[in-house]
């Protein structure tokens, strides 16, 4: 079967010159690097996520692309929806969220650990994805979870870099990572393992590999390693975006070679002849 639409095969990996800077020590945000320096406490906003500082660690960090805390802990039973959402409404600026879930007794500590830094690592990936538009930093309070497991901004940072790495590995195509994703058949499909045949069934020319993590209440960045598996393997292809409409034309100004122009120009030079 042929689809249209589709991402061509990728090109073949060549040097980046970013990636260089970025492992030489650059960092992959300056701003958040100097804040960290400075030991900032708020919010840094970016195109694709935000990350929360206290005293220059990163404590928390949201992503449209990523599924939330609250996902990974009640998807599968980790924790009870009323509990989460009890626990939401009462945090302020003394009692987190998180301590307030300890305090229930519903959840134990490693295990809220584990799902927060999950869901912050997964967030940060995107949020410190190459942007078109600058961040704001706004200062502040911290996050209305709390303070769990801070993480250092040199730590975040690499572990980012890791994660770019293994995915342009398996598959060095990052639309995959944002786009609708599109079955294919191949002519001769490899063997998958359940993670990856439970995320080809949501595959169906709508869903993205975020919408698919968070159907199935998993992680990001696993869905994201599965996903370009498949596609390195034939079995799934991100959908282009649609083009951009044209902007409306605007009216078009007479030619002067019209004739209603050649007319006037005939009448008005009769005139100044008399």
């Amino acid at each position: 079967m042929t689809v249209v639409g589709t991402t061509p095969p990728p090109r073949l990996p060549v040097r980046d010159r970013t990636a260089a800077r970025e492992n030489a020590g650059g960092g992959l945000s300056p701003m958040l690097r100097r804040l960290a320096a400075e030991g900032a406490t708020g919010v840094l906003e970016r195109e694709r996520g935000a990350l929360h500082l206290v005293e220059g660690r990163v404590v928390h960090a949201e992503s449209p692309l990523s599924p939330g805390l609250e996902v990974l802990l009640c998807a599968h039973g980790t924790l009870d929806a009323a509990t989460w959402r009890e626990a939401v409404e009462r945090a302020d600026e003394k009692a987190g969220a998180a301590r307030l879930l300890l305090e229930s007794g519903r959840i134990g500590r490693g295990a809220l650990e584990l799902c927060h830094l999950g869901a912050l690592y997964d967030a940060a990936y995107f949020a410190l994805a190459p942007s078109s538009t600058p961040g704001h930093f706004r200062y502040g309070t911290g996050h209305w979870f709390g303070v769990l497991r801070p993480v250092p901004v040199d730590v975040l940072e690499r572990e980012t870099l890791r994660r770019r790495a293994l995915l342009d590995r398996l598959w060095p195509d990052p639309l995959p990572d944002s786009a609708p994703l599109l079955p294919t058949e191949p002519v001769a499909a490899p063997p998958l393992t359940a993670r990856q045949r439970g995320v080809l069934a949501l595959v169906d020319g709508v869903r993205t590999a975020s919408g698919i993590a968070r159907e199935l209440g998993r992680r990001a960045f696993p869905t994201l390693v599965e996903v370009r598996r498949l596609a390195a393997a034939g079995l799934v292809t991100a959908r282009f975006p649609p083009p951009v409409p044209p902007p409306p034309p605007d009216l078009a100004l007479p030619r002067v070679d019209d004739p209603d122009i050649t007319l006037l120009k005939r009448l008005r030079d009769a005139l100044e002849a008399l």
